[in-house]
């Protein structure tokens, strides 16, 4: 240190060890990197204020000329300038060409400069914000000498002050621009008085070496005048900063054309000065990585090692710079209080959050509600009126022109006054503007204003029900979306019990939202206000919330479902089903239909969801229950919340198809791995990508986190035969795992995150020691397979996946249709189970209590089994196509399932574990007699089921037969069934007791279909080969009908003992049933025939091909007499129409086409106008079609059943099945009946309202 210094140091020694306060000084000094942390502590073990003022002088006399005006700089902006004014004369001088850089890349000219300035030092924990440093720079760089104005400004907190000051260390900005230095006056809310000082001390810091001392100005413009002489003559091309900017007649007092720049809180306090003005807006908010960096400096910890709050901390200080700067500090004096400080931000207790040294008011809220004061009368109660505004949304101004009852022009005239002053944010939106408050100027309003906010509330309600007295919004009007999102916060935020009531429980409501938003939000609705909505009891919002979720995958699609019929289907005692029943009964001409039989099914899940356009490979829970994540072959990740379904985050992830995502253990992570062979960690609540790993050569099928919170370990594996082992906090892979010698599918660490399985199609599951990658142990599943006289090497055996016991002793592993438990030290076989010999397990998951395993089968169901006892429990029926993954909740209760038919169905287990498997088979007859409906269903497979669809009874059940039954008929006097076994074997038996009367191994394949004649005497059949039997079971005759070459497709009885039949031959026959000779032979296609239909009069047959055409066939001519083209996909069915002048062919791409039958013409399609995307128009086949008698309407089945206006062919109702792939509609003659079965086994009994 100069010895001019020190002697000033000595001097004064006694005056700065009586008044200074050494913790904040510290702070300064620790930042500008001239004291140590070693050296604070040393000073803060002294035992009174004195001695560690004196033991802080003692180290600065150690130390270099920096120390000096580091010690210089942190009295001036602690608020001693009478001290610092002793040691101003003894600042050591340098020379602007000293370039020699310190350890932060600052020279010793800028330190210099900047010291001389008073530019405050940058805080003791300082984050870069780069982008907005530049903005400033590039801003003074544009002043270029000449005198005007850069306005830094932006909300309470956000950093203006730091990143101004940051900006001015830059040498070559100081040095080219403003070589007569810097000049920092810190303002602040000032009256004139305040001011006047203000500018004496910056006259007296600039005239300090004058050698004439001139007396302090007298008043503010004698002020003005002097600072003007001085900043033209002594400091020319001098920079002047006046921070903390509030009225604009304070900047008139420095109004002296020379360049200035200032923070503020109003952007437009320089409107009242002239010159040149540029501006620099700085955002509101840090990224949370950032915020994060911030406490980790403060309490001295890597990001990786700060405890689980930390992430709770950053997201409550919404991103403020000021706010975690404040927290950062406490936590470093109290780091046991993270819990505390959380709660104090989270129950809005700004007060307790205290002063920082570098900032001008006591606590939070001060800083705030200052802003506020200086708003005039008039507008203050504007502003509280905001205090009701909605978190993170952006208001159009039609909301508050209705709240205000005032023209556009007058509200955003009010707006942009809150807009100037930094209290509220605007957003141009088109020709719109959007307005919005920062989360802690919210926060700030609501504990401000707690006692009013009900009220508050009850007033916004009150003018929208004013507003739209006689109207509801609709999607053209810029307010729409904001009263559809937000109407019920209001009203709950009003206590209106009543109007919250009427709106949630009114079907018009449901409809006109979820057509707009979707089901979720109305779901998280019933959820947030159930306390409202359940005062008197909670069925009606559990009613309305179970409607919601159950049909929530239905009301997110085009075109949009009718919500009454979707209301129709709920249980008769549902307040939904009410609602729908009066709205039906009200609708004049409308078509509605009862499900009658509907008492009969239980829905066993809590909710469905279709977050995805395509499959979805794979969906699992956070540790917390709350989310979703889910991938899949859109290339999409979505998180989502799992009670509402209500979405969180979409992103497109990647550039293929992503097979699996997994939380890490506190959530705050997302992985996913795609085709694409990349690894992707994302936050899970901002969606931002943290990394990207590259290094797999193949696509990758698995990733999966450790179980413990507190490290980021993440286990991939891949096509190429690897395992990876990634550690978050480095860029490259930590360990690789070598051994497999094919594909490796599946991949999971043990409870303990020891060990980590993986599963190959090398027909091997091994498992490895997870700190050194070392491969422990290696069981052969392909040994489990082969046959005696097989070796294991001709066994293809694909693992699909494994599942670790809760104590990590046991592990579950897949492969095709078994389950095997292994012993984990021993390697042995514990159990084997045979879940299915239909189909292959597609994946499976051991639920935490470690007795239930819920696998998934490629036939569209999910079963429990009991490990232990080796049962099946429950058989989960719902999804429409392959079951990708079933994954159970943290805690057991739930588990969900993801599939090829876009959706998730979350289950609960316990309910799952009590329902039964009662499953139709698709085959089944119905006879409409008497106004009853008496159905013939097989049952189970094995046994048969009379049921009166009226009644919804079973009025006959057979015994198991030995072999399963594949089709069933009934006789027209309902006294004998018929039907037809995979063993080849038919059997007749009597309605009354169920007893079989006849029985004939007629086939060697299985039966396909059966039919009785007329009088009932005699069973019509065929199987999976060209011969048609006719089998007189009374006298036990037996005529074949031999002609077909190929396998019959199906048969229909005509008059007079003749039977039309079809065949994949291409042909069609007519037989004489007694004698069995062919009487007509149609060669009618090129492809297979899929179906034929009788013309009402018997003159003549349609035939529908999988050559894409259907043809009229006159059966007097033997001609065709019209070929009908344009179907695009095989034409599966056809129907005439009763009064003999429509043809309806429906084909595989869910189309139906009405014909003319005298001219052959296509008179129109009957087809909804929108469809989503890759969605078929009848999401499926078309499979079967019926017209009413009247001739004016037809009914339809595929994915489910349609019925159409034959006039104009448009859609009428369409009635939504839980399953889908329906293959034939039984229609009653009046045409009000309809029963059909769907691929879950559900059967339907339909009458029209």
């Amino acid at each position: 240190m100069d010895v001019k210094s020190r002697n000033y140091l000595l001097k004064n020694r006694e005056a700065l060890e009586k008044d200074i306060k050494t913790s904040y000084i510290m702070d300064r000094m620790i930042s500008d990197e001239v004291l140590t942390l070693q050296e604070e502590e040393k000073v803060k073990q002294q035992n009174t204020q004195k001695e560690r003022a004196a033991m802080l002088i003692n180290i600065i006399l150690t130390k270099d000329n920096n120390s000096y005006r580091s010690f210089y700089n942190a009295l001036l902006h602690e608020g001693y300038r009478d001290l610092a004014a002793l040691l101003q004369d003894g600042i050591p001088a340098i020379s602007s060409g000293n370039r020699k850089s310190s350890m932060d890349g600052m020279t010793s000219y800028v330190k210099t400069i900047l010291c001389e300035g008073g530019v405050p030092q940058r805080p003791v924990v300082f984050v870069t914000r780069p982008k907005l440093v530049d903005a400033i720079k590039q801003k003074l760089c544009c002043l270029g000498g000449d005198p005007g104005w850069v306005t830094v400004y932006g909300m309470a907190g956000c950093g203006k002050t730091v990143l101004t000051a940051e900006a001015l260390r830059d040498h070559q900005l100081l040095e080219d621009y403003f070589p007569g230095g810097v000049h920092w006056i810190s303002v602040g809310k000032q009256d004139k008085a305040g001011l006047l000082i203000k500018l004496q001390n910056l006259c007296s810091r600039l005239e300090h070496d004058s050698t004439l001392s001139q007396r302090p100005p007298l008043n503010i413009e004698e002020a003005k005048d002097r600072l003007r002489l001085l900043m033209l003559r002594k400091y020319p091309r001098s920079l002047l900063i006046l921070d903390d900017i509030w009225d604009s007649w304070v900047l008139k007092a420095f109004d002296n054309q020379c360049q200035v720049l200032i923070t503020s809180r109003d952007r437009s306090v320089t409107d009242a000065v002239a010159g040149n003005k540029y501006e620099v807006h700085v955002e509101s908010g840090l990224a949370h990585e950032k915020g994060l960096e911030i406490l980790s400096l403060f309490v001295n910890m890597k990001i990786s090692e700060l405890p689980e709050q930390a992430n709770c901390l950053v997201r409550e200080c919404k991103g403020s710079p000021l706010v975690i700067s404040l927290i950062g500090a406490l936590l470093r004096d109290f780091p046991s209080r993270w819990e505390y400080y959380l709660k104090q931000l989270q129950n809005k207790q700004f007060k307790r959050i205290r002063k920082s040294s570098s900032y001008d008011y006591e606590a939070l809220d001060e800083a705030m509600s200052i802003s506020v004061e200086q708003l005039n009368d008039n507008y203050k109660d504007y502003y509280k009126d905001l205090s009701i505004l909605p978190k993170d949304v952006k208001v159009p101004t039609k909301v508050l022109c209705i709240l205000w009852d005032m023209e556009t022009e007058e509200v955003e005239d009010i707006l942009q006054e809150f807009v100037n002053k930094s209290l509220l944010f605007c957003d141009r939106n088109g020709k719109s503007f959007h307005y919005y408050l920062h989360d802690l100027q919210l926060d700030f309003l609501t504990e401000k204003n707690h006692n009013q906010l009900q009220e508050l509330h009850k007033n916004i309600v009150k003018q929208y029900k004013k507003y739209y007295k006689f109207s509801t919004p609709v999607p053209s009007q810029e307010d729409c979306m904001y009263w559809y999102n937000f109407l019920a916060y209001h009203m709950a935020g009003a206590n209106m019990q009543k109007e919250l009531h009427d709106l949630m429980f009114s079907l018009d409501w449901i409809k006109a939202k979820t057509e707009l938003l979707g089901p979720a939000h109305l779901i998280h609705e019933y959820v947030e206000y159930s306390s409202i909505l359940d005062q008197k009891n909670s069925t009606v919002r559990e009613n309305f919330q179970e409607f919601l979720s159950l049909n929530g995958h239905l009301l997110g699609r085009q075109p949009f479902p009718d919500i009454i019929q979707l209301g129709l289907c709920q249980p008769e005692t549902s307040e939904v089903y009410q609602q729908a029943k009066l709205h039906a009964q009200r609708e004049t001409g409308a078509f509605y239909l009862e499900w009658i039989n509907k008492k009969s099914l239980k829905n066993l899940y809590r909710l469905v969801v279709r977050p995805h356009r395509d499959a979805v490979y794979h969906a699992c829970f956070s540790k917390d229950r709350q989310r979703i994540a889910s991938c899949g072959a859109d290339k999409t990740l979505q998180v989502f919340k799992a009670e509402s379904g209500e979405r969180l985050l979409e992103i497109s992830a990647h550039d293929d198809e992503i097979l699996c995502c997994a939380f890490s253990a506190d959530g705050e992570f997302v992985a996913t791995c795609s085709a694409d062979k990349k690894v992707k960690i994302w936050n899970s609540r901002t969606g931002q990508c943290r990394c990207v790993y590259e290094e797999h050569t193949e696509q990758v099928n698995c990733c999966q986190f450790n179980n413990r919170s507190g490290q980021y370990l993440l286990a991939t594996c891949s096509n190429d035969t690897f395992i990876k082992l990634w550690d978050l906090n480095k860029k490259y892979c930590r360990n690789t795992m070598m051994g497999h010698v094919n594909s490796v599918s599946h991949c999971r660490f043990s409870p303990n995150d020891e060990y980590v399985a993986s599963c190959s199609t090398d027909g091997t599951v091994k498992l490895w020691e997870a700190r050194s990658a070392n491969e422990l142990k290696s069981i052969e599943i392909k040994d489990f397979f082969k046959n005696a006289d097989e070796s294991p090497d001709d066994v293809d055996v694909l693992v699909k996946c494994c599942a670790w016991s809760r104590n990590g002793d046991m592990i579950l592993v897949v492969a095709k249709n078994k389950l095997l438990l292994f012993d984990v030290k021993t390697c042995n076989l514990l159990t084997e189970v045979i879940v299915s010999h239909h189909s292959t397990i597609q994946y499976c998951d051991f639920c935490p209590g470690d007795e239930l395993v819920a696998v998934a089968l490629s036939h569209c169901s999910v079963e429990l089994w009991n490990i232990k006892s080796l049962s099946k429990v429950a058989y989960c029926r719902g999804h429409m196509s392959w079951v990708h993954c079933v994954t159970f909740s943290p805690d057991g209760s739930l588990f969900l399932t993801s599939s090829d038919d876009q959706t998730i169905r979350i289950w609960e287990t316990k309910k799952v574990c009590k329902s039964s498997d009662a499953v139709l088979k698709s085959e089944l007859d119905v006879v409409f007699h008497n106004g009853e409906v008496m159905i013939l269903a097989i049952y189970n497979q094995k046994h048969l089921q009379l049921i009166n669809g009226n009644t919804d009874s079973v009025v006959m059940h057979t015994t198991a037969q030995e072999s399963p039954i594949s089709c069933c008929c009934l006789s027209g006097d309902l006294k004998f069934a018929a039907f037809g076994q995979e063993s080849g074997t038919i059997k007749v038996l009597q309605l009354l007791d169920g007893k079989v009367l006849k029985s004939q191994e007629a086939y060697r394949t299985s039966v396909q279909h059966c039919r009785f004649t007329s009088d009932c005497q005699t069973l019509i059949s065929s199987a999976h080969d060209s011969v048609i039997q006719v089998w007189n079971w009374q006298l036990n005759e037996c005529v074949f009908l031999r002609g077909h070459k190929e396998a019959i497709k199906d048969f229909r009885l005509l008059e007079n003992s003749k039977l039309l039949s079809w065949s994949f031959d291409g042909t069609v026959k007519v037989w004489n049933i007694t004698t069995g000779n062919i009487e007509k032979d149609f060669a009618c296609h090129g492809g297979a025939v899929l179906s034929c239909a009788v013309s009402p009069d018997g003159s003549k047959f349609s035939s529908t091909s999988a050559d894409k055409t259907a043809k009229i066939w006159s059966f007097e001519s033997s001609s065709v007499l019209h070929e009908l083209k344009g179907h695009e996909a095989c034409v599966r069915c056809c129907t005439f129409s009763p009064n003999n002048k429509l043809l309806a062919t429906g084909d595989d791409k869910g189309e139906i086409r009405i014909w003319d039958i005298l001219t052959g013409t296509l008179l129109h399609f009957c087809s909804p106008v929108t469809v989503d995307e890759e969605e078929p128009t009848h999401g499926g086949w078309v499979t079967d079609v019926s017209f009413s008698p009247d001739s004016e309407m037809l009914v339809s089945s595929g994915g489910y059943l349609k019925w159409w206006n034959v006039t104009t062919g448009e859609s009428l109702q369409t009635f939504y099945t839980n399953g889908t792939n329906l293959k034939s509609i039984h229609v009653s003659p009046n045409f009000e009946v309809y029963v059909t079965v769907d691929n879950l086994g559900i059967l339907y009994v339909l009458q029209k309202l």
